[in-house]
């Protein structure tokens, strides 16, 4: 018998803790004050509300087995949006740690511990600790890191889920594209070290790359491809990936749009070993853009802004869509 997964990947758009959280370091608090201006616990409520009206609709009302997300503040944040799905049948647990970035906002994943479980080491003190790891891109202005969790299936197979959230383009395109080029570099050096060490492991690689799939960035720095073939072939030693998104790119969808124009820049890939494993392997025309009545409105993406926004929403959602791929276990 064959189960199906259902993997999602989300930018919730600025999901922060209310103004003046006691959880928020001093010089963040500075840093986002006015930015939080008329940001409560109220207007928190309203937007978890939101979100979680778009997750519980996935996967036909059931929910997502596992959910990347990004533009999450803290922990505590997101088991509030945990707490405010409506699944009574999941038991979903967090994965978030954070990280370094100016503005406060992490990369994390939301699980089904019903369905998989994270691996664990044991160090050389004894302690037993669970196989996340948090990639740094060397960059002069702190980013968000990779974070790669290893996990498990109740069955006993193994797979990799890596989250991105890439330097935006801020400053412009081109001026920006640097700081992009080595974050892919980094993510194509580590999905080699986990080759060497964990052979052909099958890895989902999901995020918001704020470039879209033909920048350099991905295709000369991430080895990212629209070519199967080239990522299947056992010949090649380097460590491609097959960009999911490639099927969906004709030009009247995408997960952002800016200016009445649709833009790819959330994308999840795969590698040679999800595409070719017989125990745990993925549908390379599986990928889909994921919508719920509202979020969409004369080519544009209706995000949910904050009072401080002169043009303020609680209505919305995110700037961004989610996107879904399936996995399926033998």
């Amino acid at each position: 018998m064959t189960t199906e997964y259902y993997f999602a990947w989300w930018n919730v758009e600025n999901l922060f803790e209310e103004n003046n959280s006691p959880n928020r370091p001093e010089w963040l608090q500075k840093k986002l004050n006015a930015e939080l201006k008329g940001w409560g616990k109220p207007e928190l409520h309203i937007k978890l509300k939101q979100l979680a009206t778009v997750i519980d609709a996935m996967n036909d009302a059931k929910g997502p087995d596992l959910l990347g997300v990004c533009e999450v503040e803290s922990s505590g944040v997101l088991q509030d949006l945990v707490g405010t799905l409506q699944q009574p049948n999941r038991d979903y647990a967090v994965v978030h740690a954070d990280n370094a970035d100016m503005r406060g906002i992490d990369v994390a994943f939301i699980y089904d511990r019903n369905l998989f479980e994270i691996e664990t080491t044991r160090d050389a003190a004894g302690i037993v600790k669970n196989t996340v790891f948090y990639h740094v891109i060397q960059k002069r202005n702190a980013t968000r890191d990779l974070v790669q969790v290893n996990f498990k299936t109740k069955k006993g197979n193994d797979f990799i889920v890596i989250g991105n959230h890439w330097p935006s383009r801020l400053g412009g395109e081109m001026d920006s594209e640097p700081y992009r080029m080595m974050a892919g570099e980094t993510l194509s050096y580590f999905l080699e070290r986990i080759k060497e060490i964990r052979g052909e492991i099958p890895i989902l690689v999901m995020g918001d790359f704020n470039d879209e799939p033909f920048n350099r960035s991905l295709t000369s720095y991430a080895l990212s491809t629209n070519q199967i073939s080239k990522v299947k072939s056992s010949r090649s030693r380097n460590p491609y990936l097959y960009n999911m998104m490639w099927t969906l790119m004709d030009g009247a969808q995408g997960t952002h749009s800016y200016g009445g124009e649709w833009g790819m820049l959330d994308q999840i890939l795969v590698n040679r070993g999800a595409l070719k494993n017989k125990q745990l392997y993925t549908s390379a025309d599986k990928a889909e853009i994921f919508t719920v009545e509202g979020m969409i409105k004369r080519n544009k993406v209706i995000r949910h802004s904050r009072p401080s926004s002169r043009e303020y929403n609680k209505n919305g959602f995110s700037d961004h869509l989610p996107l879904v791929v399936r996995m399926y276990e033998r």
